[in-house]
């Protein structure tokens, strides 16, 4: 059964930058683009100091490039969907056939 792929996220990697303070940032960038299918899997609202944050679950399906290509995900990466941003936790195939891959994302959103 084929998968829909109808959304088209931005994958993109962190990059550790020296700040030329004896520290350094992380800046992020943007891999590629890959077209995907988006579940939401689980969503809940918890306190932190800043107020309240909406957290969701997302499995994020996608073609399977080889282990080790750029163009496949990983965890500590992340997607962006314009000012969305999805974490990406951990990354499994998805089929037996190896084709697809689900990324497991996790999505947060002060309220």
């Amino acid at each position: 059964m084929p998968v829909a792929m109808n959304t088209r996220l931005a994958l993109e990697a962190p990059e550790r930058i020296a700040d030329g303070l004896s520290g350094y940032r992380t800046d992020w960038r943007q891999l590629g683009w890959l077209w995907v299918r988006m579940d939401a899997r689980s969503g809940r609202e918890q306190g932190t100091g800043a107020g309240m944050v909406s957290v969701v679950q997302w499995r994020i399906t996608t073609r399977a490039a080889p282990v080790g290509d750029p163009r496949r995900p990983r965890p500590g990466q992340r997607f962006r969907l314009g000012e969305r941003l999805f974490n990406i936790e951990a990354v499994a195939e998805s089929d037996a056939g190896g084709r697809l891959v689900d990324c497991f994302a996790r999505e947060e959103d002060l309220t």
